[in-house]
């Protein structure tokens, strides 16, 4: 079944053949051949299957006590607490339950404190006395009541990400005066009216949301702190159509107010000498404002790195539109991820065609990609070509999304129930309700075993 998986000496031309592109490259200095290149993954699965396969066990299982913890400690649902142990997670209680006892020390609800923790969950794993305990007290000297502390706090709680007492008095101030201020009526017109106050009414009057108001009154940038300038910004961000309730209204406030109008034109021009169109530009930058945000060099750069990956310029420019983000991803990233393909056994041709596929594939961590094609290939028996038709599959989460999947069908071959593992695409691309009527329901007798194993006991796979 495994016969597929590429031979040593093709994996070796490959990343030959792609370590001698990169040394052609005069524009890229920072990229460096393979030293000490790790075995090829048809070799690397006797030596590494247990170890990983334990590990991702551990980790499993560190994720399924955190979950419930958090549905137990703060009745949160099951949603967010599946989300805050994908960022922490832990198997034992001590640290997690200091963390909740310093807080509900202070007076957070339970509410309150989901707020903090979802914003921060490190919290739950670093030891409270250091990373909370002192800005909090920080902030009770400087005259903060309870009340006031508690409200503050959970509905921002990136101040208490924000490091010495001068800069989280400092924000705290700004948060608890807009919220002091936020039932009054104010107009731009009132001479003892602050910038900052003023403009944060505009932007609620637009509909900006209180999460995003508040959030933007912490930030490094200040754009809500000036005049001519934040007028100038908000009037071209509700001309382009952008949405007041989407982060995207604000991240294109953040950049206009940063950048001047110059500034903005040679990054666009730089865009256009690249192939882009002006109108096409502006479309890219509706859908990630960002975009603006690097240097020309970075621009042109990225472009290079993405061509010499083996894309034409044509694929480059489809690419930026469809995923945007790549712009902002580093040199040394784009060939680690090139490098990681190849020595999983993927030709450069797939490694092309995955990227053009889901070029989000350009920005997955190295480990993660391993894992999910270890499992794939090895586990599932998925060719490395079929993974690379269907390259959506590796941006999937291994634990929440492809698991279940993957063990529904597992239990269905052990029970003699079908012939042999379906289309890649088939178990992992189709919609839910589809696999589920697929697969668990059209079997009827074992169907709440099924049901048990898609929702995550794998102790029935036989």
């Amino acid at each position: 079944m495994f016969s597929l998986i590429l031979h040593r000496g093709r994996r070796s031309r490959e990343l030959h053949q792609w370590r001698n592109l990169m040394k052609a490259a005069p524009v890229i200095n920072l990229l460096l051949p393979l030293q000490n290149a790790s075995p090829p993954f048809t070799e690397s699965f006797s030596s590494t299957t247990t170890t990983d396969l334990l590990s991702l066990e551990d980790e499993r299982k560190r994720k399924t006590f955190t979950v419930s913890y958090l549905i137990d400690s703060l009745g949160l649902t099951t949603k967010l607490a599946e989300s805050i142990s994908m960022k922490a997670n832990f198997s034992s209680k001590g640290n997690p339950d200091s963390v909740l006892k310093l807080l509900r020390s202070y007076g957070f609800t339970n509410s309150q404190i989901s707020s903090i923790i979802a914003t921060y969950p490190r919290f739950l794993v670093e030891n409270p006395e250091k990373s909370l305990r002192a800005k909090l007290h920080f902030l009770k000297l400087n005259g903060a009541s309870s009340s006031e502390l508690t409200e503050i706090v959970s509905k921002v709680p990136k101040i208490l990400g924000k490091k010495g007492g001068k800069w989280i008095s400092h924000y705290y101030d700004y948060v608890k005066e807009i919220l002091q201020d936020q039932d009054k009526c104010f107009f731009s017109s009132s001479p003892k009216q602050s910038n900052r106050t003023r403009n944060v009414s505009v932007l609620r009057e637009l509909g900006v949301p209180q999460r995003l108001l508040l959030n933007l009154l912490i930030s490094r940038a200040k754009p809500v702190c000036g005049k001519e300038r934040f007028e100038e910004s908000v009037k071209k961000i509700v001309e382009m159509g952008f949405d007041p309730a989407s982060p995207k209204f604000v991240n294109a406030l953040y950049v206009f107010y940063e950048l001047s109008d110059k500034t903005i034109e040679e990054k666009v021009n730089a865009y256009k000498s690249l192939g882009l169109g002006v109108d096409e530009v502006w479309a890219i930058f509706k859908k990630w404002p960002f975009l603006l945000k690097y240097s020309e060099k970075k621009i042109v750069q990225t472009f290079e790195t993405l061509k010499r990956c083996g894309l034409t310029e044509e694929e480059v420019r489809l690419m930026v539109k469809r995923y945007p983000e790549c712009i902002g991803t580093s040199e040394e990233k784009i060939v680690k991820s090139v490098e990681t393909f190849l020595e999983l056994g993927f030709t450069n041709d797939e490694f092309v065609m995955i990227i053009k596929r889901h070029p989000q594939c350009i920005g997955l961590a190295a480990d993660s990609v391993k894992k999910k094609t270890e499992f794939l290939v090895k586990t599932m028996g998925w060719p490395l070509k079929v993974v690379a038709s269907t390259p959506i599959v590796l941006g999937f989460s291994l634990e929440k999304f492809i698991f279940p999947r993957c063990n529904v069908i597992r239990a269905l071959v052990s029970k003699g129930l079908i012939d042999e593992i379906p289309a890649i695409s088939t178990v992992l691309t189709s919609p839910k309700l589809k696999f589920l009527k697929l697969f668990v329901e059209k079997h009827k007798d074992v169907s709440a075993d099924l049901v048990s194993i898609f929702t995550g006991d794998s102790s029935l796979i036989d």
